[in-house]
């Protein structure tokens, strides 16, 4: 019995990193070449302009938790958990999800006004606006995907939005790239994405009728409530830095502070990918300490590992990423690296620690994490208010570090009190360990050949090294390589 128990685990680690890596490919296809296009379009714009544009983003980012209220973890929750979920709640949780779009969007304008945005400002707002939250009820939607474990058919829809604008992006560059026709192919794009989603989930689970039920909505409400407060104190800590910013300082800082800012989510974006999964898997597996004991230990690896290497990479030949930046200063460029770095010792730490958030969230722990998020957000007002004026970007991207590690701290201490998991302090130790090694010998590359080698050289030595680094800390051992290949038989 124990042995089929066994087996049936490894096969479903096997499927699970199968959808992982769909995921990931996926994204490598499409979401580094929108990286490359976004600064073209901020080289085009200019840094105040796109500045502006940015921040107008990262206002209706924070205010559009308000057009979900939690009810997108909350119905990826459920959905995972009981499926009766789809047929009795889920009619009325779209006709909700759609009248809390209208709400967010007259709270994103209200919001707008206030922070000082007037005339062609706060049109531009409603049209970002509007677009952000047709992408949040595309997600909604994809949340029934998730549920429902069909992670491989969520993946291509989780991509389709990018496609749409790169190409549009693409046709607008030679054609003439202006403010209006860039945020109106942003409109475009979301709109379709929209339509389309609705068209295939109805496709796969048959068409949903709205069936409005009072009682329902209220309870669905109540229960989401834990996830709406945590989604919308994610959302003010990551992008409450680009509001002040440009506010407190220029746009023209902002516009620093996104160019370094992108690489990051672009980064961040394996993460943001690869998380959602795995928070649904703790979720359908939410009463079996063991199973999230090592849905833990593998997710650990699989998040942190790549991200060791490119934080590594942006340390040591950062300044390649902004090749494109033609009509920039030296400078300029030399800020926006120094940003860089320094953000990207905020994805080091996400990378250790952003799993540990996916684990207490999907297990009951909302208010907890959103307890440890708000006073992040109170120390990250606080040193913007002091330090934005005279340091601009360069106090945004350290603020932003800081912070990150106040919360991933408390991360590890709700896990170790809260939950029978435990946190896996040797695992984090050789992934230290790596990381370390890897940058010490990168130090030792660059100094004995005197930065001879080319970036793209030295960065596929230094991959090769770290595979080698890898398998040297037992990080992956070789028969687990075998056993995830395709054709294995356990």
């Amino acid at each position: 019995m124990a042995l089929t128990s066994g087996l049936s685990e490894l096969d479903g680690i096997k499927r699970f990193f199968g959808n992982i890596s769909f995921v990931v490919l996926l994204n490598l296809l499409v979401k580094p070449a929108w990286v490359v296009v976004e600064n073209l379009v901020q080289d085009r714009l200019g840094h105040a302009t796109f500045g502006l544009i940015t921040a107008l983003s990262a206002l209706t980012l924070v205010v559009a938790a308000l057009s979900d209220l939690g009810l997108t973890p909350y119905s990826v929750q459920r959905g995972a958990a009981e499926p009766t979920f789809m047929a009795e709640t889920f009619p009325t949780l779209l006709p909700l999800r759609g009248a809390l779009n209208a709400v967010a969007l007259a709270a994103m304008l209200a919001v707008g006004w206030v922070l000082g945005y007037r005339g062609s400002e706060l049109v531009l707002l409603g049209a970002i606006g509007t677009a952000l939250l047709l992408a949040q009820y595309g997600q909604f939607l994809r949340g029934t995907l998730q549920a429902s474990q069909r992670f491989n058919t969520d993946a291509v829809l989780s991509v389709v939005e990018k496609f749409l604008l790169l190409g549009a992006v693409v046709v607008l560059i030679p054609v003439g790239l202006t403010l209006p026709r860039y945020v109106g192919a942003r409109l475009a794009a979301a709109a379709f994405t929209t339509v389309l989603l609705y068209g295939l989930m109805t496709r796969l689970f048959g068409r949903v009728k709205y069936r409005w039920r009072g009682p329902v909505a209220r309870s669905a409400l109540r229960a989401s409530l834990p996830f709406a407060l945590m989604t919308l104190l994610y959302g003010v800590n990551e992008r409450i830095d680009m509001v002040m910013l440009e506010r407190l300082a220029s746009p023209i800082e902002a516009g620093y502070y996104a160019g370094a800012y992108r690489w990051v989510d672009a980064v961040m974006m394996y993460a943001w990918t690869v998380l959602p999964l795995f928070f649904a898997k703790f979720a359908s597996v939410s009463r079996d300490a063991a199973a999230q004991r090592q849905l833990l230990w593998f997710g650990q690896r699989v998040v942190t590992l790549p991200l060791l290497f490119v934080v590594a990479f942006v340390l040591f030949r950062g300044e390649v990423l902004f090749w494109q930046f033609t009509h920039s200063t030296p400078a300029e460029v030399a800020r926006m690296t120094f940003c860089l770095k320094i953000l990207f010792l905020n994805v080091l730490v996400h990378a250790f620690f952003a799993i540990y958030s996916t684990l207490l969230t999907s297990t009951t722990h909302e208010r907890a994490v959103s307890w440890l998020v708000a006073g992040s957000i109170a120390l990250n007002i606080g040193l913007n208010l002091v330090l934005l004026p005279r340091y601009g970007a360069v106090a945004a991207s350290l603020n932003t570090l800081l912070c990150a590690v106040a919360v991933s701290g408390g991360y590890l201490v709700l896990v170790a009190r809260r939950t029978a998991v435990g946190v896996p302090f040797r695992l984090l130790a050789r992934l230290l360990l790596a990381f370390g090694l890897l940058c010490g010998t990168w130090y030792i590359l660059q100094f004995g050949l005197n930065n001879a080698l080319g970036w793209w050289l030295e960065a596929l030595l230094m991959g090769v090294i770290f595979g080698v680094i890898i398998l040297g800390t037992g990080l992956v051992r070789q028969g687990e390589i075998s056993q995830l290949l395709p054709g294995h038989k356990a």
